[in-house]
């Protein structure tokens, strides 16, 4: 199918006025999500509006939801390629939340240790592979003699974590009778969510295999990034919640990767702007939910999922979002995000607004050339701008000569077209922690050179329809 859709046209609507409930409410997810965009996706279909909308979800002056818009870009595809790269370029690590985020693993390292002298802590997800946004999730392992289906050791963690006050009260949560056994908590000091599971081996396998599949596919960081924060902002990316997890959805996006039908989809200067609409096209209209599952082993390929089930137990059936787990093949990676085809709606809206953007006749809208295109889908919240504030405010006194490589490849953005190397053992001197009367801020003020490939057209692989 094209990439451009007359489809899009619906993207020139206004949006309607929200109520004060859904102001409210808006404010009560924002607690758990700071990212959260809930009570105002709709102004996202907004075009010709001079008001921006703050994170609540009300209309207010001021902040514009886009502070990674702060040039001009070229017109069509091209363009939003170039503000891709930005958004990647703001919402990169910084230096001062790697420390940040170290920290808060050193602190509840101490507990653990103090409890299991002889246990193993190590980091996964996102925070070890460098694709965290500023207010993801620190993902914990710890290695140690415990007894499988023991769910002792969560609850004996739980209560030195209250006892050492390195969680805030009422944010533990101890999740035994989950499929992997977990404990979420917040950080006292920093509102840093933290989940800490048991002897999970794949997990630490799973930071390894994410971090060869990003020097095969260098664009691959740019995708994840700008698709976690669409999930993020819509409470989507929660699996308890039926959402997709960041190891789901990076498998997805390999495996669009890998089955393109473009030879440049492996090429740093493959243009991001393209790959976005056309991983929108797939998995929004042209991906057979029902009947087609996903490996990206080998190489990739489709699943058949009558054949898929032939091999599973009478009376199990793949899920509806069926993606095989490449270290554990009997795993399905996408069983438990019941709400699979929410996302693939929001993915055909993305699709439909972003290929209209960027079609021929979006250049004669008014005052287009200023318009945020990545915006229509995205903001970044004000608190979250704020919290990133507060950050490098309480951590950015670390010298950045003292910075050297480590074997985690983060980037960290630290000015415009300069980035450095993070390192994983930084030195505890020239900087303060916060103290607990200084907690990061939970509500907003009132105020607040990419590459250049060429465009080109896209097209969708026919032969997941087929499947």
């Amino acid at each position: 199918s094209s990439l451009l859709s007359e489809s899009g046209v619906c993207a020139m609507l206004p949006a309607p006025p929200l109520t004060e409930s859904e102001c409210g409410l808006g404010n009560r997810r924002r607690r758990d999500n700071r990212a959260s965009t809930f009570g105002f996706n709709r102004s996202l279909l907004s075009i010709g509006s001079n008001s921006a909308v703050d994170d609540a979800g009300c209309r207010g002056v001021g902040y514009t939801g886009t502070p990674w818009k702060t040039r001009n870009y070229s017109a069509g595809i091209l363009g939003l390629h170039e503000e891709i790269q930005d958004f990647y370029a703001y919402m990169s690590p910084r230096p001062e939340e790697e420390r940040m985020r170290r920290e808060v693993v050193e602190r509840i390292e101490r507990v653990i240790k103090d409890l299991w002298p002889t246990a193993d802590v190590q980091v996964f997800g996102s925070f070890s592979t460098g694709l965290y946004l500023p207010t993801s999730d620190i993902d914990l392992v710890v290695f140690g003699k415990f007894r499988d289906g023991d769910s002792l050791p969560l609850w004996r963690l739980e209560e030195a974590l209250r006892k050492h006050k390195v969680v805030e009260e009422n944010s533990v949560k101890v999740l035994d009778k989950a499929t992997v056994p977990i404990i979420k908590l917040t950080d006292s000091l920093t509102e840093v969510k933290v989940d800490i599971s048991f002897n999970m081996k794949n997990a630490v396998k799973a930071a390894a295999l994410i971090k060869d599949y990003k020097k095969k596919y260098p664009v691959l960081p740019y995708l994840v990034l700008v698709l976690k924060q669409f999930l993020l902002q819509r409470d989507m990316n929660e699996v308890f919640t039926g959402g997709i997890s960041s190891y789901c959805l990076f498998l997805i996006a390999v495996s669009f990767l890998q089955l393109h039908s473009r030879e440049d989809a492996c090429s740093p200067n493959a243009n991001t702007g393209v790959l976005l609409i056309e991983f929108f096209e797939l998995y929004g209209r042209h991906f057979n939910y029902l009947k087609t599952g996903i490996r990206i082993k080998d190489g990739g390929c489709y699943l058949s999922k009558d054949e898929v089930q032939k091999s599973m137990l009478d009376g199990y059936r793949p899920s509806l979002l069926y993606i095989e787990d490449p270290l554990q093949p009997g795993n399905d990676v996408g069983r438990s995000s019941y709400g699979a085809m929410q996302v693939k709606q929001v993915f055909d809206y993305a699709y439909m607004v972003l290929s209209h953007a960027v079609s021929p006749i979006a250049k004669y809208y008014p005052n287009n050339h200023s318009k945020s295109i990545l915006g229509r889908i995205i903001r970044v919240t004000q608190e979250v701008a704020e919290y990133r504030d507060w950050i490098t405010m309480k951590w950015a006194d670390l010298s950045l000569n003292s910075l050297t490589l480590n074997g985690n490849d983060v980037t960290l953005l630290v000015e415009p077209q300069q980035t450095y190397e993070c390192n994983n053992n930084l030195s505890e001197e020239g900087a303060e922690s916060p103290s607990s009367s200084s907690p990061p801020p939970s509500s907003p003020s009132s105020s607040s050179s990419s590459s250049s490939p060429q465009s080109s057209s896209a097209s969708s692989s026919d032969a997941v329809s087929a499947l």
